[in-house]
């Protein structure tokens, strides 16, 4: 295997590494908002944490940096009071929306410092 080729799969598997951890982060901020009060997952925001920090390194291109930071301010702003508007189901949403605050706050954490090691290259 040619030095080329090594270096591609090393990148296609660190692609995947982000996508998976996407995947997973996501399905346990909806899991654990859903079972909230009959089971808790030990270390949960801990999970989500890592899980963020490994996608805001691999998932987020350069281009996506402004969407990215704008979303997650928007959802810690406007995302708790709107939805204690409906009440059959809030105590769920407010609990999953702030497992997806943890996760991708740690996701734009990481882009936050790449865009100002960026900026201060320039």
């Amino acid at each position: 295997m040619k030095g080329g080729d090594k270096m591609a799969k090393k990148s296609n598997n660190l692609g995947m590494l982000g996508k998976w951890a996407f995947i997973i982060g996501l399905l346990l901020t909806i899991i654990a908002g859903l079972v909230q009060g009959v089971y808790t997952i030990p270390s949960l925001a801990l999970i989500l944490v890592i899980l963020g920090l490994i996608v805001g390194f691999l998932n987020i291109a350069e281009r996506d940096t402004v969407k990215l930071l704008v979303a997650i301010i928007a959802l810690m702003a406007v995302g708790s009071f709107t939805i204690s508007v409906i009440p059959a189901i809030s105590s769920y949403l407010e609990v999953i929306l702030a497992n997806i605050v943890i996760f991708a706050g740690a996701a734009g954490l990481v882009v936050a410092i790449k865009a100002i090691v960026e900026t201060t290259k320039r």
